[in-house]
């Protein structure tokens, strides 16, 4: 197991990239008590050490190696794109520090298993960056369904759609970058209907692919023995406003805003309903509950997040492989699209 780290002290992070994702995330950690930003590393020198100096950071790198080999970095945050996670994410759990991966950890469960099993060998701490999983209002409507607020749970919804018109050039539709909805979008619906039925006994995949080769859209239903279904939907191409929703025997919850980070829960049940409110403070970008769970398995010495286990991100990358599969997405120099 890790060796817990030190309470009197901040957790130190180092950001393996200077994009988007990387500075979003970087403006909560700073936000979040106990933790700060001390390196970055990007393939820019000086993309690296203006970022580093917008959040504060000690050290800049203009290469991912020199912020692995930095001694006083206790975990990484890996924000580059989808390609470069499993080389990334090796390298620094051989430099023996723990990591935080931007979903999805690797291009397939195959590689996504290769590296958790690394760091549970190198008693390194590993969590996909799921925020999705930690926030206080999905982890809310879990403890609801398992009181049975809404009975027995029947199905599930769940939509993402971005709405971006087709460019060959946007990373979103390259495939050669790791691009397509399902690794971007899916991977939520995925892990959502995964949190409230389990694996589901079978799927049927539809959908569309760009003429770069990436999935433009996906349609997933999934089927149970005991009647319980899935609709889950993706799309790069088309808008959509993002909902989820639990259907219940009894009632049903419903996500306000944005499933994967909402900003309330609607609960119908047979006493009426209630609107349950955002709990996370203004201000911030959402990313706080997730840093707070590294913080806090961290200090406790463990090797994996009881809230984003290994073996759930990797059976929901399996799913993402079969979807791949039946689609005929397929990336370049990949063996295979999982076990």
């Amino acid at each position: 197991m890790p060796v817990p780290l030190p309470l009197d002290r901040p957790i130190r992070w180092g950001i393996l990239g200077a994009g988007r994702i990387a500075a979003t995330v970087a403006y909560d950690i700073v936000r979040t008590d106990g933790n700060i930003v001390v390196a970055v590393g990007a393939r820019d020198g000086e993309r690296a050490a203006d970022f580093g100096n917008r959040f504060g950071a000690q050290r800049s790198y203009g290469s991912y190696d020199e912020l692995i080999a930095d001694d006083e970095v206790d975990v990484v945050y890996i924000a580059t794109t989808n390609p470069g996670h499993h080389e990334q994410a090796l390298s620094v759990i051989a430099a023996g520090k723990h990591l935080l991966i931007e979903k999805p950890v690797c291009l397939n469960a195959t590689d996504t298993a290769e590296v958790l099993d690394a760091a549970l060998a190198a008693d390194v701490f590993a969590m996909e960056a799921m925020w999705m999983r930690t926030n206080p209002l999905i982890r809310r409507a879990e403890h609801l369904v398992a009181d049975g607020a809404i009975g027995e749970v029947r199905g599930v919804r769940a939509e993402f759609g971005l709405g971006k018109a087709f460019d060959p050039t946007d990373r979103l539709y390259d495939l050669d970058n790791g691009g397509g909805a399902l690794l971007d979008l899916g991977v939520y619906c995925v892990t959502f209907a995964r949190l409230f039925l389990g694996e589901p006994d079978s799927v049927d995949t539809v959908g569309s692919v760009a003429s770069t080769g990436s999935d433009a859209t996906a349609a997933m239903q999934w089927r149970f023995g005991d009647g319980r279904e899935a609709q889950l939907w993706c799309s790069a191409e088309t808008a959509a406003p993002n909902r989820g929703l639990i259907q219940g025997s009894t009632g049903w919850i419903a996500t306000v805003g944005e499933f994967h980070r909402p900003r309330g829960l609607i609960v119908h049940h047979a006493g009426g309903e209630e609107v349950l409110p955002d709990p996370i403070p203004g201000g911030s970008h959402g990313y706080g509950p997730e840093i707070a769970e590294v913080d806090r398995c961290l200090r406790t010495g463990l090797a994996e997040s009881p809230l984003v286990p290994h073996a759930d991100t990797v059976a929901t990358m399996r799913l993402l492989d079969d979807a791949r599969r039946v689609l005929g997405v397929r990336y370049p120099g990949e063996a295979g699209t999982g076990p």
